[in-house]
């Protein structure tokens, strides 16, 4: 098998200006890549560009507008010629929007959730399937999940339109993968659990839910997962090591899918 390597590669991080999207940017640029990072405050944009330095080019913007990927896909091309892949992770929890368990799911939470996690998402990757057939070669498409689009957490984490969002990107990718696979443009999916971002900030500073925790991911000793624990994963999707893989979802999730917790 090829060992995993970026060297050479233009990838584009739709929300790669912090938490698990600016963690990739960078294990990206260590690896090789010249990225173009995505992310809606120009503070964090800044800082990241700063941080990536001249193998990365930034673009702010929200993601859930169409023509922010668009933007992103054309700098990629302009500045350093193509674009190899896109790596999707822009999104988060639509709960202060008014998400929520069913009954309590409001129309403007339910929109916004959609928004947030599947529009954006349609959009960065059309925009990137576009270049892909523009200039023929293939190229690679990692989408960001999450364990909820499988694996139900009721008693903490009942946002049921994130769920639903979680579970069309699962399906989104999968048949996008049968249809472009003719042309060598491959699709994926990285599922993590609870990971420490801006998103996590009300779990992980809720004491009872990382006692849950603590059982339900197990691995490491029962710890919140690190922005870093995905890297590799999509280092290994993004290059070449993984050129006949397709359609595929990688829980990226400390042992959540496997295991129970335990509630007190």
């Amino acid at each position: 098998m090829t060992t995993p390597s970026l060297a050479g590669k233009v990838i584009a991080v739709i929300g790669g200006t912090t938490g698990l999207g600016f963690s990739a940017a960078k294990a990206f640029v260590n690896a090789g890549a010249r990225v173009v990072v995505v992310g809606r405050s120009a503070d964090s944009a800044a800082v990241a560009g700063a941080e990536l330095g001249a193998a990365a080019q930034v673009v702010v913007g929200d993601a859930a507008q169409s023509d922010t990927s668009q933007r992103a896909v054309a700098r990629a091309v302009e500045i350093f010629g193509r674009l190899d892949g896109l790596y999707h992770v822009a999104g988060g929890s639509g709960r202060r929007m008014g998400d929520g368990p069913l009954h309590e799911l409001t129309d403007e939470g339910w929109h916004a959730t959609v928004e947030l996690n599947l529009t954006s998402l349609v959009y960065s990757n059309r925009a990137a399937v576009r270049q892909f057939l523009t200039q023929g070669g293939g190229g690679v498409l990692l989408n960001m999940g999450s364990v909820l689009g499988r694996s139900p957490s009721p008693h903490f984490f009942a946002t049921h339109g994130y769920a639903a969002t979680k579970s069309a990107v699962i399906g989104f990718t999968r048949s996008i993968a049968s249809y472009y696979a003719g042309s060598n443009i491959r699709a994926n999916v990285i599922a993590p659990a609870l990971v420490e971002t801006p998103m996590a900030r009300r779990a992980a500073g809720d004491e009872t839910i990382l006692s849950f925790i603590r059982t339900k991911q197990p691995l490491d000793g029962g710890r919140i997962g690190h922005p870093a624990d995905c890297d590799g994963a999509a280092i290994y999707f993004l290059s070449d090591a993984s050129a006949f893989v397709t359609g595929q979802v990688l829980a990226v999730d400390g042992g959540w899918s496997v295991s129970e917790g335990q509630i007190p």
